[in-house]
């Protein structure tokens, strides 16, 4: 079977390896074009996304292999010539995992076997971009992972395979992507056996309970004190790696990287009212408190709340935000 993988962040590595290691399988790639990043982004340095780069190692492994080289597509539009340049390949099948693009219908027709796509959500919970930030942000107790069937409408098509993960409370977005990114590529080598095999069964969503999550923007993570100390937990959680939770301190930015909700009477939302030993920095919110123990201000190195102390004065009694 001719794969065309698509994905672009880290979240999808896991299972691109797993199907280079899948036998029977000739493997493309399709990802996001090459653009500057992190401190190079100034300097005009082009760098592969993270599929791109695994890409170019699951290659090199496939030298001494005698396997040939995995084409990788890194076109800016899905458009006529990318089309072209991919029907070149033969593809059989599909395979989407955050790609970040949309698959119209003349591009689905490459695919004599049709697409599937991994969500890292139980569907039709959370259809759309970003289902980790989400099921933090809502406190669930649960979510999951699922492997549909490429539709029209986003995230509607029949489900191939589902797992359900129960969630501890203390999650970050960072933390719970990866074992989403582990579960897929546990998942997906017996889905592609099943469809390869002609014994795929899926079992349609059911429309009616579906739920939506958008993009997260950047400003989202500008803390609003008198919001309660839970929800802003769980905004510090869901917001990391990205944009990360952050607040003003006497004119400077400052990120609230790691934090724990704690109890408080009634106060002023955003003041620091002290530090306790074991649980650290204590700021009140508008109801309760949180106990904050990493901190970072902006341009400089991220400090655990004591050593954070150590070169802040008078922090206790200064108001964040």
């Amino acid at each position: 079977m001719r794969i065309l993988f698509a994905g672009s962040p880290d979240i999808a590595v896991p299972a691109l390896e797993a199907i280079s290691r899948e036998e029977g399988i000739t493997l493309a790639v399709l990802t996001n074009p090459d653009s500057p990043k992190g401190r190079k982004a100034g300097q005009g340095k082009e760098e592969p996304t993270e599929i791109g780069a695994a890409a170019e190692i699951i290659s090199a492994r496939f030298v001494p292999e005698g396997k040939p080289p995995v084409p990788v597509y890194k076109p800016l539009k899905l458009d006529a010539r990318a089309r072209e340049e991919i029907s070149a390949f033969k593809p059989d099948l599909l395979v989407s995992f955050a790609y970040g693009k949309i698959f119209g219908p003349k591009f689905l027709a490459l695919f004599p076997l049709g697409g599937i796509n991994i969500h890292p959500s139980l569907l039709p919970k959370y259809r759309g971009p970003a289902p980790i930030p989400a099921a933090i942000l809502n406190r669930e107790t649960e979510t999951g992972i699922s492997i549909q069937k490429l539709a029209p409408e986003m995230d509607s098509g029949d489900i191939l395979a589902s797992e359900r993960l129960q969630l501890t409370g203390r999650e970050t977005t960072g933390s719970l992507g990866k074992i989403m990114a582990l579960k897929a590529a546990q998942m997906l080598p017996a889905v592609l056996k099943d469809i390869a095999a002609g014994r795929a069964q899926a079992a349609p969503q059911n429309h009616s309970e579906a739920s939506y999550c958008s993009l997260i923007a950047k400003e989202e993570g500008i803390i609003d004190w008198n919001k309660s100390a839970v929800e802003i937990d769980a905004r510090i959680r869901a917001f990391d790696p990205w944009p990360l939770c952050q607040t003003m301190h006497e004119g400077q930015q400052l990120f609230i990287l790691k934090a724990a909700v704690t109890e408080a009477g009634p106060g002023t939302p955003g003041l620091v009212l002290g530090i306790d030993k074991e649980q650290g920095i204590l700021v009140q919110t508008g109801e309760g408190a949180l106990a904050v123990t990493e901190l970072q201000y902006q341009a400089r190195k991220a400090l655990e709340w004591r050593a954070f102390l150590n070169g802040v004065r008078n922090f206790t009694g200064s108001r964040l935000g």
